[in-house]
Formats: structure tokens, sequence, C-alpha cells
């Protein structure tokens, strides 16, 4: 079974500040013209998304830089509330361990990673974290989250929607568009069970 765990962009959450997806219809069918077109504009981090290093690192990877692999393969979806901690994040570490996959964290929730939990993650060398907030940090001060992460190449997955999705072990396809030269991209988030 596929479960979509992407936000619908021109209605999704947009970080603080970010500028929001903008559609407009460039040809119509009902017009006249040959064919419907749309043209649209918008942030690489608008709805559902995925941050490279280079978001936060100058000399950081770039989207079309970082493996398929960090956006594809087995993950682990966690449900917890409030801050992750590095006890909830070691805790979250050992139930992904348990159930083979533990590469590819995902936390259902609104959760925020903490510095903390953060290293936790990063000395135990993900691929990837992601989470339904629109940043994995805190909303106030994200830099140094992304920082660590970023910084041990874990990629970010953020704006997920994982409400109605128990814990336990999926297959993620997350693949960013291969935007060059960019710090990250929307993508197309679904898991298989």
């Amino acid at each position: 079974m596929l479960i979509d765990i992407t936000q619908e962009l021109f209605s999704c959450t947009t970080f603080p500040g970010d500028p929001p997806p903008v559609k407009e219809t460039a040809l119509s069918i009902s017009s006249g013209d040959i064919c419907n077109l749309t043209n649209f504009s918008m942030c690489a981090h608008n709805g559902t998304h995925v941050d490279a290093p280079y978001h936060f690192i100058n000399d950081g990877k770039k989207i079309d830089e970082v493996s398929l692999e960090h956006y594809i393969g087995d993950c682990f979806v966690a449900r917890h509330e409030g801050d992750v901690t590095a006890s909830d994040a070691r805790e979250i570490m050992e139930k992904a361990k348990a159930s083979g996959a533990d590469r590819r964290i995902l936390i259902g929730g609104k959760a925020t990673v903490t510095e903390n939990a953060a290293e936790v993650f990063a000395e135990a060398g993900l691929l990837l974290i992601g989470n339904e907030s629109q940043t994995v940090g805190p909303e106030d001060s994200p830099k140094q989250v992304h920082l660590i992460l970023l910084g041990a190449e874990v990629t970010l997955l953020e704006g997920i929607v994982l409400k109605d999705v128990p814990e336990g072990r999926y297959f993620l396809m997350a693949a960013p568009l291969n935007l060059g030269g960019c710090d990250g991209s929307p993508c197309r988030a679904v898991l298989m069970t």
C-alpha cells in the first residue's frame, strides 16, 4: 500500500517569511488555447521539501550532489510530541534499529528536534531525518540544529504529513527535483508498507 505524506503545494504551510507558492494559468483550453498550461513560482523550501547541506553550509553539497540513497529506502516512523531530547533520540534510534530501518527516521507529531537530539542523530550516521514542521529545529532559531545535522550530511525532509501513519517500518520514496546548484527542493514523499 502507498501512503502519500506530501502537502498539496498551493495550499501548503510555509515557513514564516518565505514567499508562498503562486500558480498562474498561462494557457487554457476553455479560453481557446491549444492546451492547458500552468506557470508557477515558489521557494525551494515550500511545502514538503528536502534540505541539502548547502542550505546552511556555504561549501556543503547542493541538492543535485546528494546521493538519491538519502531519499529512497527503508525508514522508521516514530511518534513524538514536543521537544525531542537526547534521551528521546536514543530511544527512537533503538526502536529504529530493532525494526531494521535505522538510516532514515521520520518523526510524526508536533515535534522539534533539539541540539542535543541532533547530535545523537548525527552520531548515528543517519542519511535522512524528517518531520511534520517546516523546519526540523526550533522555528525561532533553527540554524544550530541544521548545522549539526547538515554538517554530518544528514539530509532533512521537512513538511511531511504523518497524522494517520502509525509508528513502524516503511519504505520511503522522497526524491527531490534535480535542481542544479540549489540548497533544497520540493519532493513527492511516499511511504510504502
